[in-house]
């Protein structure tokens, strides 16, 4: 019972670390981007403020959330395999029958 519920949560942890590191660091960069906008004109458009801190986050997390994406998807990648594994076992288990 308790095995069934680790393997419920098998990856979990990965997935909310990238998702919210990847929301901060979009946050912080619309923060940014609106902060300097108004600095500098002194008032800002929050739709174009909005599309230039989703590209920057994006390229910033490419390099700077390497190591999470990397643990998501090793992740991924080892629960596919185990589904693929199950699925050729299945099918194995029915030819044999």
């Amino acid at each position: 019972m308790v095995k069934a519920d680790l393997v419920t949560l098998d990856g979990v942890k990965e997935f909310v670390v990238y998702t919210g590191l990847r929301l901060l660091m979009l946050l912080a960069t619309f923060g940014i981007v609106i902060g300097i906008w108004l600095l500098v004109a002194g008032s800002a458009n929050i739709f174009v403020a909005i599309i230039i801190a989703f590209v920057v986050s994006g390229v910033g997390s490419y390099f700077l959330l390497n190591r999470p994406r990397e643990a998501l998807a090793q992740h991924v990648d080892a629960r596919a395999a185990r589904a693929s594994k199950a699925f050729e076992q299945m099918k194995a288990k029915e030819d044999a029958e």
